[in-house]
């Protein structure tokens, strides 16, 4: 029988893949969840408070840390850190440059946000499984999610943030009648294939986000359930202990390629649906 302190592996397995979620309870009242369950009873009125937290944190450590090499700049020979945000910025500008033809100055800031801000979040993915959870049983909190690209509420508001700004800059570069006319009059231009031109369009505009966001937490959250699942063989016997170890560092360096691309792909992403949004071409 599973207790507190050893939860049977369906238990342990629930309880990493939960998080901490503030909300109204059906009583109509306000406060934490405390189990899985009661966190899916709050439904759209309620909060990821783990995944808000850490995102908006990892956020702030990437603007301390590149304002920090910025005001440190100098002409000369550059520092460790200056040399490391200078490979990174003229990386993403040159990828930028490459696809983004058009005068916009906040493409290029915003596909480096993108990528590092996303990348950092990835990054949590390599701290070990239990470590940060069990420091936060011991000040009281119960569930704790480090990785906020596994919460598919922060990769779908990013998602989605950048498609207003596909939506905005559709209208602003071809106008409302240029933005309609690409959704009715492609591929076919026949007048009474609109219907049909629209349903396409419709559904490919809307894959934009859906591929941005789902991407992202679809190739995190396996990410997660795999050192989750390898988290388990620790408590197996010395041997299997043994492999989990060799499994968790094989995995860790693997992943390590994968959070980078995952991070690469959806700040590149954006930059093409963007350039696309700049288009001014008919169809």
């Amino acid at each position: 029988m599973a207790s507190a302190d050893h939860p049977t592996s369906a238990e342990y397995i629930k309880h990493h893949l939960t998080n901490l979620t503030y909300g109204q309870h059906p009583d109509g009242s306000w406060g934490f969840a405390h189990s899985a369950e009661q966190a899916a009873e709050m439904g759209f009125m309620s909060i990821h408070v783990d995944s808000m937290a850490w995102s908006i944190g990892l956020g702030l450590v990437f603007l301390a840390v590149f304002r920090r090499a910025a005001s440190r700049a100098t002409a000369g020979v550059p520092g460790g850190l200056q040399n490391f945000v200078e490979v990174i910025v003229e990386f993403i500008d040159d990828t930028t440059a490459s696809i983004f033809n058009h005068k916009n100055d906040l493409i290029a800031p915003l596909a480096l946000t993108i990528f590092v801000w996303v990348f950092l979040m990835n990054l949590m993915d390599l701290v070990p499984v239990d470590w940060v959870p069990e420091l936060a049983k011991l000040a009281g909190i119960e569930y704790m999610k480090i990785v906020p690209s596994t919460d598919p509420n922060i990769t779908m508001a990013m998602a989605l943030s950048v498609f207003a700004l596909i939506i905005y800059y559709s209208i602003k570069c071809k106008g409302v009648g240029g933005f309609l006319a690409e959704l009715s009059l492609h591929p076919f231009p026949s007048k009474l294939m609109i219907p049909i031109n629209f349903v396409l369009e419709f559904v490919t505009l809307i894959a934009k986000p859906l591929s941005l966001g789902l991407r992202l937490f679809g190739n995190l959250y396996a990410g997660e359930m795999i050192f989750i699942l390898i988290a388990l063989m620790f408590s197996s016997g010395l041997l299997i202990a043994m492999a989990g170890g060799v499994l968790h560092f094989a995995w860790a360096a693997f992943h390590l390629m994968v959070i980078t691309l995952q991070a690469f792909i959806f700040a590149v992403l954006t930059v093409v649906y963007l350039a696309q949004a700049h288009d001014a071409e008919e169809h």
